[in-house]
Formats: C-alpha cells, sequence, structure tokens
C-alpha cells in the first residue's frame, strides 16, 4: 500500500440521484475534522455532494457526522428484543421502542441530511457477517448494494468483515461473483462504492495494510481525514482461516502513526474510526453518558485507547460492543473529545456537529454536539429498500421459509445462562451422541448466538413455527460441531477461562448442555468466580484425571474466545454444520402440537 493513500476513486460513475441538503450544518463526533482551504477551493473529486451550491463561505463551518455500526446484514427489521432499544423518561423511568430495518434506516438518514451541505455518513464496522439469512445466504452481497443505496461514505472493517477471508473482503470491496457459487443474478457483483479501511490490518507478506488505511472527505474547501482500525484481538475472535495471512496491529500506535501522515497531507481535521468500544453504565440509548456521579459513565477497551489516542484526532466513532453511547473522553492533552456508538443492527444512528475553523483548519472543541437518535419504525419506508428486499427475498424463500419446528413461546438469548443457549447447547450434544455414543456434553459460545427465537410469526409460517431462515439468524457461521476428548482438569481449567485472562475484565460465560452444573459465585475475582467443587456432571464431581468428550463448535474447539485449553483437545471428530444440528434436534423434539418450552436456564447457579 503506498504511503501516499489517495481517497477512493469510484470505479463506476457516483449516482446522481442523492439527496441534496441545503444549508449548513453538522460535523460528527467521531467522523469529522476538517483541514483549512481557501473559500475559493474546488471540492474534491472524490467528495459526495449532499447540498447546493453556496456562494460565499464564513469563517465556521458546521459539518455533520451521520454515523452507525454494527449492521450485521440486518435488512429487515431485527426481531424480538434485538430489534428494540430502551429510552430513559424524564421522571428516570424506561420504556422500549421498536427499531431498526434498512427501509426506515435509509428514511432516517435521508431526512437527517437535509439542510446539512456538509454532511458525511460513515460506520464503524461490522456492517456484514453474522447476517440473518436475507443476506448471509447471499454473501452478504445485498447489504453492500443496501449501503451504496443508502449513501454510506466511509467505514472500517471489523472482526466480522473477516469471518470469510481476506478474499472475501476484497470481493465485498471491489466487486465480481462469488468464486464457487457464482452470480446470483444476471448482472455481477459490483462491490461497494464506499471504500472499507482497515489500518492496522497487514498482509503478512508485505507488511502493509491489507485495503487503504485512510480516506479524505472534501468538500468547498473542508477536508475531513478518516483512519479506520479494527481491535487487535480480532484473530482471537474469528475464526483461524479467516485471519490467515493477516497481522493485526495495535489500535492506538496505528491511529497515531496515520494522523501524523494525515497532518503532512494538510489534512488537520481527522476522525477514527475504531471497531472496538466500551460498556455504558446504562443500557438507554439517551443515557447522559458525562453525568456525575459514582458508578456513572463508561467502562471497557475504548476508554484506554481514547485516553492515548493523539491530540490530532478530533472525534471516535466506535463499535464492537453493541452498546450505545455518547461520551467525552480527555485526550492526551487532557481535552475533552466526542467518543460515539449507535448500538447494532440499524436501530440507531448518531448525529454529530462540529465546528470546523476556516482559518485554522482544525475543529473546535469545545461546540462539538452529539446524539443518537432511534431509527423508529413509525416512518416511511424508503421504496428503493423495499425493492431491495423483495427482490433478494424472493431468490431466498425457497429456502428460507421451510418449517424446521416449533416453539411454545419466545426462547431468549438474553443473561449470564439464556434459555436458548441450553437449547443450543443440548441440540449440539444430541447431535455429538449420534456422532459417538459417548459425547458426555457440549458447550456454546454466547456471541455465537446471535437473535432470540420468536413465537410471533416473522411472515406467513404462523405463530409458533420456527423457520430455516429464523434458525440461520440464530446461528448463521456455518461453524462444525465438532468432537474432542478433554481430561477433567482440562474442562475445569476452560469454565475458569470463562472470568479469567482475556475474559477477566468481560466474561464470556459459555451456554452448557444439561446434566452439566456449577456454581458462579461474582463476589470473587478471576478463576475463582467459578467454584470447582461446585461443578457436577450428572450429579457426579468431575474427576481431573478422568477423560471428557466434548461438543462444541468449530469456533470453540479453535481456542476462540480465549479459550484455549479447548484448543487443546484431542481425538478430534468434525461433524456437520452447527445449524444442520440445531435444525436436527428442533425437527425430532417439537411438533405442531407439542413445541419446544424455553428452557429454564437453571444450569449455572450465579452468586452476586
Amino acid at each position: 500500500m503506498p504511503a501516499t493513500a489517495q481517497s477512493h476513486q469510484p470505479r463506476r460513475r457516483r449516482r446522481t440521484s442523492r439527496l441534496l441538503v441545503a444549508a449548513a450544518t453538522v460535523v460528527t463526533a467521531g467522523a469529522l475534522a476538517a483541514a483549512a482551504l481557501p473559500a475559493s477551493a474546488s471540492t474534491g473529486a472524490d467528495a459526495r455532494d449532499h447540498g447546493g451550491h453556496g456562494k460565499g463561505h464564513g469563517r465556521y463551518q458546521d459539518v455533520q457526522l451521520l454515523s452507525f455500526n454494527d449492521l450485521h446484514g440486518n435488512l429487515e427489521p431485527p426481531a424480538g428484543s434485538s430489534g428494540r432499544v430502551t429510552e430513559v423518561q424524564p421522571d428516570g423511568t424506561t420504556k422500549t421502542i421498536d427499531a431498526g430495518g434498512i427501509e426506515y434506516l435509509a428514511t432516517h438518514l435521508r431526512e437527517a441530511r437535509k439542510g446539512n451541505r456538509y454532511s458525511i455518513t460513515a460506520a464503524g464496522g461490522d456492517m456484514v457477517g453474522a447476517s440473518p439469512l436475507l443476506s448471509g445466504l447471499f454473501h452478504d452481497e445485498p447489504t453492500i448494494e443496501a449501503l451504496n443505496k443508502l449513501d454510506l461514505d466511509v467505514t472500517s472493517v471489523g472482526n466480522h468483515e473477516f469471518d470469510e477471508g481476506a478474499r472475501e473482503l476484497a470481493r465485498l470491496q471491489n466487486g465480481g461473483c462469488h468464486p464457487t457459487e457464482g452470480c446470483y443474478t444476471d448482472k455481477e457483483f459490483e462491490g461497494a462504492d464506499f471504500p472499507y479501511l482497515a489500518a492496522n490490518v497487514l498482509d503478512e507478506k508485505t507488511g502493509k495494510p491489507l485495503l487503504k488505511p485512510y480516506w479524505v472527505w472534501k468538500q468547498r474547501g473542508v477536508k475531513v481525514g478518516f483512519i479506520g482500525v479494527t481491535l487487535e484481538g480480532t484473530p482471537n475472535i474469528v475464526s483461524a482461516e479467516g485471519v490467515k495471512g493477516l497481522q493485526f496491529k495495535d489500535e492506538v500506535e496505528t491511529i497515531n502513526k496515520y494522523a501524523k501522515e494525515l497532518q503532512r497531507q494538510g489534512v488537520k481535521s481527522i476522525v477514527a474510526l475504531i471497531h472496538e468500544g466500551g460498556f455504558p453504565a446504562s443500557s438507554s440509548y439517551n443515557y447522559d453518558c458525562d453525568s456525575p456521579g459514582a458508578g456513572d459513565g463508561i467502562s471497557g477497551p475504548i476508554v484506554d485507547i481514547a485516553k492515548n489516542i493523539t491530540p490530532q484526532v478530533d472525534a471516535l466513532v466506535t463499535g464492537h460492543t453493541h452498546n450505545a453511547y455518547v461520551c467525552t473522553i480527555p485526550d492526551p492533552a487532557g481535552n475533552p473529545r466526542m467518543v460515539t456508538s449507535a448500538s447494532s443492527f440499524g436501530r440507531l444512528y448518531t448525529d454529530t456537529t462540529l465546528t470546523y475553523d476556516r482559518a485554522t483548519g482544525d475543529i473546535a472543541r469545545t461546540s462539538v454536539k452529539s446524539a443518537n437518535h432511534v431509527v423508529t419504525r413509525d416512518v416511511p419506508k424508503a421504496p428503493d429498500m423495499t425493492r431491495l428486499i423483495d427482490r433478494w427475498s424472493t431468490l431466498a424463500a425457497p429456502i428460507g421459509n421451510r418449517p424446521i419446528g416449533y416453539v411454545s413461546a419466545d426462547i431468549d438469548r438474553n443473561g449470564t445462562e439464556s434459555p436458548l443457549g441450553d437449547l443450543i447447547a443440548d441440540a449440539q450434544f444430541a447431535y455429538g451422541r449420534t456422532q459417538d455414543p459417548e459425547t458426555d456434553l457440549a458447550l456454546m459460545n454466547p456471541g455465537g448466538i446471535r437473535a432470540p427465537l420468536t413465537y410471533a410469526a416473522s411472515g406467513a409460517e404462523g405463530d409458533g413455527v420456527v423457520t430455516y431462515a429464523e434458525g440461520f439468524t440464530v446461528q448463521p457461521f456455518a461453524n462444525t460441531v465438532n468432537l474432542r476428548d478433554y481430561t477433567g482438569a482440562q474442562l475445569i481449567q476452560v469454565l475458569k477461562e470463562q472470568v479469567s485472562g482475556p475474559n477477566e475484565a468481560s466474561p464470556k460465560i459459555l451456554q452448557i448442555s444439561s446434566g452439566l452444573t456449577y456454581t458462579l459465585d461474582l463476589t470473587k475475582s478471576g478463576a475463582d468466580r467459578v467454584v470447582t467443587d461446585s461443578i457436577r456432571l450428572n450429579g457426579a464431581p468431575i474427576d481431573p484425571t478422568a477423560t471428557y468428550r466434548v461438543a462444541s463448535n468449530s469456533f470453540l474447539a479453535g481456542g476462540g474466545d480465549g479459550f484455549t485449553t479447548l484448543g487443546e483437545g484431542t481425538n478430534e471428530l468434525v461433524g456437520a454444520d452447527d445449524l444442520a444440528a440445531f435444525e436436527q434436534y428442533l425437527t425430532a423434539n417439537s411438533s405442531a402440537t407439542d413445541p419446544i418450552t424455553p428452557p429454564a436456564a437453571d444450569r449455572i447457579t450465579v452468586v452476586q
């Protein structure tokens, strides 16, 4: 990658039917930065013109940054709790609001751009991957097509952009039909109109960034540079095959490096797009992150990252944790800097205003304003998005509408131990027993469960019917169910790795099959939170010297999510994909007259 990476150049002419924005406007909190240019400077060829043509320019110019993150291919409104947000009311109570859906997101963004001549739309990664069937079945071509229509300007990569490896990511960027499945329509897939940025993802052979490290937006003398990174720990949460041949560098060091390069090019306004995030003290999207008081504010990896990124960067757009927040975190010089995240699945978008000083070419940090807004479903659907969904739905329908099981009520994925987690673990345990009757238990990673099973019909299938599309949305990764042998000592260590090592600060509690029980004491710290003497299998203590046959998906079996001990198993048997195992279990254990009831989620005793 040349050190002087230029702004993204489209392979084809930009659409001219985009919404125009006419008046002065807003810069956003993690995407805005502008460098001073003479008022007569011409607009860069790479800039998208959202507005009319003003004859003169004042000293100060508001720039609007609209941002979102972690869409995960959710073109249709997400189901269940995945399609709701919590809003805190003036009296301190909360209410939930149905949110999300690309038809509504498009309407909200287009309305927000009106009246804003200087408007940029940016994203914080995970636009694709772990997607519902409508997008995932077609290797996320529908989502890229939708983002093109949405007029996304730029995004960072996220960890899920690497689910299918670097070659598939390059195809999403550059276009071309799928190498094994070919073209899904009579037209070749054209790829993304917007640049994916991957400043801290290097090709091991060349040592250069896999994709562009940065991109510069230009309009009427205003320049804003964007640097995009994903979390350094991506290899720990993506299959080994997906990150083969790649290196993932420190986020702070990488951003600081390219901020200097942009400064040398005269770009003084810089926004970092970071696929890493934090954990606000409240789950309400409109929580005041900067409110004083014990327990308020934000924690997690993004805090240290934000405190160490050079003051040359004016705002941070973040993601990955699927949380909503608008916070100010001091930069290394002690000055406040906006850090935002818009939850996930297209349920929110962030609107940030940064004031650009044409005399200095920098952002006035004290005037930054930012807020998250709900993508409500009470607005008209964007007709072009409806047509897109209808077209791909027609192709997916023969596969997606097939019934695979029945449920008596919603089966949720929330909680330390969730009903859906138990159900999936039981399904993998049952599948494991069909492959090897000596299988003792199954373990499932919570991050692999992407949506709840809902009782209400999503289409014409009827209430309580689970379709293949709904099952795909729950488990979209196409992992295999693998069997491996572990000693009892190793099994105990696996359970302790849920709350120690890389998982100590943010525990990853495995979902467990029927028969395995233990106590999780959250009043303790580190590995001690798993009470060793409480671990039982079918009522009997785990024998450290005995051998246990464990079923898990291939991601966990490879040591993913920080479970290094799971990667040390022996006598491996690789089975069918996890969705097939889930389908097999639902079909065998439910019917229209005898549906599955939600498991009690009582296998882990939690002490708080």
